[in-house]
């Protein structure tokens, strides 16, 4: 057999257990969240029919698609996201009882130029609220949203909020009607945090074929202040509408008691076709150049592709790999390359069913032991212990055991010191290392 050079799709990467294992506790912490607040687990498939997924991202976001034919010279596509599946379930389910309340986390593939936090494969953790009109659903996912990046401990960050309403109705008044040009229009406005107002001019003009009164009027809505934005749009419905629709959401978002993470930015764009409300977009203060973690809006319009009367529908995605990255690099998540509390170590063969007698005990009790296969030297086992990181060694011998003891030894300084085997879980069982 010739041998094959390992290698790497560009924009793919292997995640290592020293980096999977602090990501897997983030996906629980941030899966226990989402319960907390009754959304239910639902899974779709990676494949979908390309005519699913074709048509609801834009001009842009369909050539992002990986698409190809099947065995079976079936058009497919793999999911550019978790949002146009989940349409799809619906228009399949109208059983479903509402508000249906679901959350998932898979992964989603798209073939963009990889970047810093930006990746081809990445995994996105959505919540979704569909068959609510109410405002009161946009408010929760900001709620949702804040609890999930607290619990993560993420430092502090901030939730910008806009209404995709006074976007169309801003680029109606300039002409600017919605269509390819318009979404080209808000996808470089979107680029205003990332590449500053006179790039963001420059483009406007030449690559968007605005006029210097049109890129100005631009400019003039996105310095209004949220107060100033009603009388802007006077004797406009859509812009009224909007402007109304972002303060009750921003009042909900006060009685929530989430109002200090939220700040409303009118050059939050989204520039996906399918928004139809209240978009959002969240940053962290620490480092604001990575792009957002966690962004999404209200989408009333996507659910009737699929068949069926327009079902209002708003949702978050929290995109993982990014926030980890970011995480990491900022130093507030650890690398960590066992999940084990303790190492149970083995003096010898004979005394090999003392440490298993030890180990079981301590993982009944829910503390991570993991036993050395074999039974070599000691320091052998103890090299291992510090490699991987696993902050304790119990040691058990025949002596010890008679005496109802072990010994732990802490790996950081050294120092180690008998405990009775009824103490141990009191010691151990009580928190996580």
């Amino acid at each position: 057999m010739s041998r094959i050079k390992p290698r790497l799709l560009k924009g793919f990467r292997d995640y290592m257990p020293a980096n999977m294992l602090p990501k897997q506790r983030m996906l629980n912490q941030i899966a226990e969240t989402f319960e907390s607040y009754g959304f239910s687990p639902l899974q779709t498939p990676a494949l979908e029919y390309s005519e699913c997924l074709l048509g609801k991202y834009g001009d842009e976001g369909d050539k992002l698609l990986y698409r190809f034919r099947d065995n079976g010279d079936r058009d497919v596509s793999m999911r550019y996201d978790l949002t146009v599946p989940l349409a799809r379930v619906i228009g399949m389910n109208g059983q479903l009882t509402k508000p249906f309340k679901r959350y998932q986390i898979a992964p989603v593939w798209r073939a963009e130029k990889p970047g810093r936090g930006r990746f081809r494969e990445f995994m996105q953790c959505d919540i979704d609220i569909v068959g609510v009109a109410d405002l009161m659903a946009d408010a929760e996912c900001l709620a949702v949203g804040c609890s999930v990046l607290e619990k993560l401990n993420v430092g502090d960050f901030v939730i910008r909020i806009n209404n995709r309403k006074l976007l169309t109705a801003m680029l109606a008044r300039f002409g600017i009607e919605e269509g390819a040009h318009a979404l080209g229009v808000l996808r470089t406005i979107d680029k205003l945090p990332k590449i500053g107002e006179a790039k963001v001019r420059t483009l406007l003009t030449t690559e968007n074929g605005l006029n210097t009164n049109a890129a100005d009027g631009i400019f003039e809505f996105l310095a209004l202040s949220p107060e100033a934005v009603s009388g802007w749009f006077e004797g406009d419905p859509i812009g009224e509408s909007g402007a109304h629709e972002l303060n009750e959401v921003l009042a909900m978002a006060a009685e929530l008691g989430v109002s200090d993470r939220v700040e409303v930015d009118l050059s939050i764009a989204r520039g996906l076709d399918y928004y139809t409300g209240t978009i959002y977009e969240t940053f962290l203060k620490a480092d604001e150049s990575l792009g957002s973690v966690m962004s999404g809006g209200r989408y009333n319009g996507l659910l009737s592709m699929f068949g069926g009367a327009e079902t209002p529908a708003v949702g978050i995605s929290i995109g993982v790999d990014r926030l980890f990255y970011g995480l990491m690099e900022l130093g507030i998540i650890e690398a960590k390359s066992s999940p084990s509390d303790l190492l149970v170590g083995v003096f010898s063969e004979a005394e090999r069913a003392l440490s298993y007698k030890v180990a079981t005990m301590l993982r009944t009790a829910g503390i991570n032991a993991e036993i050395y296969p074999g039974s070599p030297r000691m320091k052998k086992q103890l090299q291992y212990a510090h490699r991987q990181g696993i902050p304790y060694v119990v040691l058990v011998g025949k002596s010890e055991f008679e005496r109802n003891e072990v010994i732990v030894k802490t790996m950081e300084t050294g120092d180690q010191e008998n405990i009775s085997l009824d103490a141990i879980i009191d010691r151990f069982g009580g928190e996580k290392l």
